[in-house]
Parts: C-alpha cells; structure tokens; sequence
C-alpha cells in the first residue's frame, strides 16, 4: 500500500509518498505560496527534482498539481491514483474530542471544523482546508487524521489538569493537551529498538527542540506528561514564544504596552523567546555566534532554554521514579551540541554522563553521545513524523 501524507498549512502544502511495505519515500515536495503571487510546488521524486510554476488561487489545486507531479512523465513514481491506498492528514489539535487517528466522515469533519478550530487557530483551519481539497480531488480515496495531541492522550489526570474549576474544565474543555505528539512517539520507539528493550520497560524524556519546542515524560511506552499546555504557547521558551509564563505578568504587560487579548497573544506567541531575549534572532545558530562573539543576550538567551529543558528533564525523572534514557530530535535537538551538552550538564546525580567528542560528531542515524558506563543513556535520533503519519493511517484501514 502506498499512502500520501499531507501537511497543509495556511499558504503551504508538503506531502511525502511512501510505500508501506518497505516504508521507502517515493516522492515528497512542498507547494508554497498558495492563494499568492508566485505560487510554485517543488517536487522530487524518481531520483529527479522539478519546480512547477503556477497560479495556485487554493488547496484543491494545490492538491491536483501534487498528483500531477506524483504521475508526471519525468519525475513520477505512480501511473494512476488508484495506486495511493489513503491519505494521512496531519492535524495539531484534538482537543477530547480525538483520542486516537480517525478515519475521515461527514460528522468527523464537522467535529473538526466546529469544535477544533478555537484551540490551534493557526493550523487545524488549513489542515481542514487541505482535507477538503483532497477529498474534493479524491473523492473515493479513504482519508485519515493523525493528530500531534494523540500520543499524550495517556496523561492521567493529575498531569494534565490546571488548577481551575472543575466545572470550567469540563464546560470549556481547557487543560493541558500537548503537542509534537506524533515526533515524541517516533522517537521513544526508536530509542527502545536501539536499546534492545521493549518500550513498556523503559523511561524515557523525550525532547524535541526545534523553533518549537516539547519534552515528554514517556513511560512504558505511554506519555504521561508533557511540557506544552492548553497551546503549544507553554513550556521552555522556545524560538518566538515565551513559554511558561505568570498569567498575572501577562496581564500587567498588556496594560503597561496597552495591548488587547488578541495583540498580547500575538506578543507571546511572536515577539518573545529567545529572539525577544537575545534581540538578534530566533536561529540558534545565530545565537551560537552571537556568544562566541560576546554577545551576553545570546549568551543568556542559550542559557535560559538549556536550563529551563533541564528542569523538565529533572521533574519528568522525578514523576516516573527513574530515568533510562534521554532523547534529544528535532532541528536544534539533532544538530546543536551545545544545547545537549548544556542540557545534560547538572545531571550526572540522575547517572547521566555525557561523551563530549561524540556529542561534538555529526552522525546520520541514530548517535550515542552518552559515556561508556553512563547509567542513562543519552541518543540523538532523527525524528520522522510523515512515517509514523503513514503508519497509523496503514494501521487503521
């Protein structure tokens, strides 16, 4: 079986095509400017790379160009859409309403679109959006969506509830739900393979740090805490977003800069972070630079996210009772060492200890970077959040 994945986003469009029965990627390639002058899909597929210039007005055909590039003469993997099995939508949020990936019906897309919206405004709209080009396109081709909340949708209570109102959680459904689910799930799996253990006998924290950023508390191969909230605005401070936060200091902000609810969200969301620290950029390798050079606000600024990822580490250890092993995956997490070597530093008491030359190595694969002897384990792994949209797609038809 082969199935499309499909990320949409508001403007944009990336897809992956992969065969399931060796999980080998086919094609992929990204549209961009949907809706905009200059609109263009980039496209790779049988060994070749193609660019298509075209006026792209929406999603539909976004999509049609996508599968036009998919049977192109040129660059084509497939001779007929009958040869995609399904399509995987990634979608941010669920909100309670999705446990689990869901296969794709009227009620489906009207509890999307109706209930869903509110709590990631910035995707799930352009996720419904693309989902709709799609079935639009592909009428007769099953659809499902992977959410990035479902793999924390293990927390117990006492992990993802706030301290409000019962009756508020209830009636409005705020609590915590996560996010980079589908990343943190990938990871864990792949961390237990390389160890040669089955996941229900590890511990494991999991980080993604990239421009966004999430540690999970992954026990016997379930979440069971997460650092992103109610949004993916709470945790570490990441790129942009200030991370946790004092809700009181957010309202004291607004009225001292005189903002609204709307222009005080945009601020935590877009002009805060390590950019609003360092005053120089939300790129850690610009923050790297900046450092070496002197800079004391990149300096802080790398400070700041390596500790607060290492009291999450700390406190997720604590709430499983033990710690096995850290992963660290995504853009900063695969490729900065410094970050990871700042990170893992402090923690030698929890039995972590850090081979500094092999975290100074780049790798392609799966990297040890723990010490010989380290009681926990420390590994840097690639994430692939298309695979484990494929698989669970695969997996429910």
């Amino acid at each position: 079986m082969k199935i499309l994945v499909v990320n949409a986003g508001s403007s944009s469009l990336k897809y992956q095509l992969i065969d399931m029965e060796t999980e080998a990627v086919l094609a992929k390639g990204g549209v961009e400017r949907i809706g905009l002058p200059g609109s263009l899909l980039k496209a790779k597929g049988n060994g070749k790379e193609k660019v298509y210039e075209k006026d792209m007005p929406n999603h539909k055909v976004a999509i049609e160009l996508v599968l036009h590039a998919l049977q192109d003469n040129e660059i084509g993997v497939i001779k007929s859409m009958d040869e995609i099995g399904a399509v995987g939508h990634r979608v941010v949020a669920s909100g309670e309403y999705f446990k689990k990936t869901t296969l794709v019906t009227p009620e489906v897309l009207k509890t999307l679109e109706e209930k869903t919206f509110e709590l990631a405004p910035l995707h799930n709209p352009a996720a419904a959006t693309g989902l709709r080009a799609c079935i639009e396109v592909m009428p007769k081709t099953p659809m499902a969506l992977v959410f990035d909340t479902s793999f924390h949708a293990t927390m117990p209570e006492k992990a993802y509830m706030f301290g409000i109102k019962y009756e508020d959680y209830k009636e409005y459904g705020v609590r915590k739900y996560g996010a980079h689910g589908t990343s943190h799930k990938f990871v864990s799996k792949e961390a237990a393979k390389y160890l040669g253990k089955k996941p229900e006998e590890l511990k494991i924290v999991t980080c993604h740090l990239g421009n966004g950023s999430s540690i999970s508390a992954v026990d016997g191969g379930k979440c069971v805490d997460t650092s992103m909230g109610f949004t993916p605005l709470d945790g570490v401070l990441m790129g942009t977003r200030s991370g946790c936060i004092d809700a009181s200091a957010v309202e004291f902000l607004a009225r001292k800069k005189g903002l609204n609810h709307a222009d005080m969200v945009t601020y935590l969301n877009k002009q805060c972070g390590v950019a609003g620290i360092s005053g120089v950029s939300s790129d850690f390798r610009d923050l790297d630079n900046g450092a070496k050079e002197g800079n004391a606000r990149c300096a802080l600024a790398l400070d700041m996210f390596n500790y607060q990822t290492k009291k999450f580490v700390g406190a997720y250890a604590a709430a499983m009772g033990g710690l096995d092993c850290i992963v660290f995956t995504a853009g900063i997490g695969e490729n900065s060492p410094g970050v990871r070597e700042g990170v893992c530093e402090g923690l030698e008491f929890l039995g972590v200890q850090l081979d500094k030359a092999e975290n100074a190595k780049r790798v392609d694969g799966i990297h040890e970077v723990s010490a010989k002897g380290s009681k926990v384990k420390v590994l840097v792994i690639p994430t692939n959040e298309e695979l484990v949209i494929a698989r669970e797609t695969a997996e429910l038809l």
